[in-house]
């Protein structure tokens, strides 16, 4: 995959304190191009969508809104909450605003547990990027599959 003069605006957006204190890259060096790309191959390879993964978040998400900041037990196999800010953060594709949502999910019986926003469900679903290897909101596909699904 090349890289556009969307995407060079978009990293340069992505580095620590641009449009986040911690960025969106972790200590990940690769141009995003290559993150969506490596990203993109493992989706395949878990038999997964795009579409598919940006759903399950969002019912997820409106799970956890629902308990207004408490816990809530869903399917008796996760236990979700959400943590609101004010304001809203940008994507850094320059495509949109979104609520400083954080949605915590844990699945019983594992230790890991997700945790993402309302601007990442948007980077998976338009741009394919779950963020570079260990910034703090990077949604792992294989996590992502392990645990939500």
């Amino acid at each position: 995959m090349k890289m556009t003069p969307e995407y060079s605006k978009a990293q340069e957006n992505m580095h620590a304190g641009i449009i986040s204190s911690s960025g969106f890259l972790g200590n990940d060096s690769r141009l995003i191009s290559d993150i969506i790309c490596d990203d993109e191959e493992m989706v395949q390879v878990l038999g997964m969508n795009f579409t598919e993964i940006a759903n399950r978040l969002k019912f997820f998400m409106e799970k956890a809104l629902n308990g207004f900041g408490n816990p809530v037990t869903v399917d008796e196999l996760w236990e979700v909450f959400s943590e609101e800010a004010r304001g809203v953060i940008p994507c850094p594709f320059e495509d949109g605003s979104f609520k400083k949502i954080n949605v915590y999910v844990k699945k019983k019986g594992f230790k890991d547990s997700v945790v993402f926003s309302e601007l990442g469900i948007h980077l998976i679903e338009k741009h394919h990027f779950f963020q570079g290897k260990d910034a703090f909101f990077r949604l792992d596909p294989e996590k992502i599959k392990k645990i939500l699904f």
